[in-house]
């Protein structure tokens, strides 16, 4: 099995669990589509609605150059606005047409790539991608929008260990993470070890780095997509830049994101 058919089959895993849990659900703002999540303004609906319209928007970008173009040109337009807005629109769609079209879109996520060209690289918002790279940002994001539909329907997501692409991703956007935050990314390496749920341990970077980054990759997922606030973590850093990146830690594009208050 390949890096891609590895990732794809943890994608589909991760929408699956996430499909199970709203495929039932009526239209009401308790227990439904309507249901408030922990993103403010952001719905059930609207959560679902987003991995829909970032999965169709993927296609996309690896098959229609024009399509694409257009969609860029758009975005331009409102920059810091634009994916949400278009996700509050897909997300009025009645729950079985959002489902209809979420189950289409992620079948031709999944069709286009693995058909993709090997060593080729499509278009994106920020740098392009290859299709190893889209996989694992495509899980990331239906991971973190999957646990805060979760959360907002009181049900739980057992930690498994899929995470380590999140977990991967995490340490290979430290130096966007600074960046975003007008920091110059250090210099040297860190070393990031973690314990997978199953036990397992997860390492990146040098045995001998002077910095470091200890403790469990469930909480270092949820700190580098925002879900959790540093102290809610058991987390430990040693050295103060790897100090300041668990301060700072973001996997996802875009500006920096508000993050979570402590749970006290």
């Amino acid at each position: 099995m390949t890096l891609l058919d590895d990732l794809l089959d943890d994608l589909r895993a991760e929408g699956d669990r996430l499909w199970a849990l709203v495929s039932g659900l009526d239209d009401s703002a308790d227990g439904g589509w309507a249901t408030p999540t922990p993103a403010p303004g952001w719905t059930v609906a609207t959560q679902v609605a987003h991995l829909l319209w970032t999965d169709e928007v993927a296609v996309v970008a690896a098959t229609d150059k024009e399509r694409w173009d257009a969609l860029v040109l758009a975005a331009l337009e409102d920059p810091t606005g634009y994916v949400d807005t278009c996700a509050l629109e897909v997300a009025r769609l009645a729950p079985p047409a959002l489902l209809a079209r979420w189950g289409a879109a992620r079948e031709a996520l999944g069709r286009t790539l693995r058909d993709y060209p090997a060593g080729q690289k499509m278009p994106w918002f920020g740098p392009p991608m290859s299709a190893a790279s889209m996989a694992t940002a495509r899980f990331m994001e239906t991971w973190a929008h999957s646990l805060d539909v979760h959360e907002a329907l009181g049900a739980t997501a057992e930690p498994t260990d899929r995470v380590r692409h999140v977990a991967h991703l995490g340490v290979r956007t430290r130096n966007y993470a600074f960046s975003v935050h007008d920091l110059e990314p250090p210099a040297e390496e860190f070393r990031v070890q973690l314990v997978a749920p199953s036990g397992a341990t997860w390492a990146w970077g040098p045995e001998d780095a002077a910095q470091s980054v200890t403790g469990s990759a469930y909480d270092f997922c949820l700190l580098a997509t925002q879900r959790v606030h540093r102290d809610d973590t058991d987390l430990v850093a040693v050295g103060a830049e790897a100090d300041r990146w668990l301060d700072i830690a973001q996997c996802f594009a875009g500006p920096p994101g508000e993050g979570r208050q402590p749970r006290g």
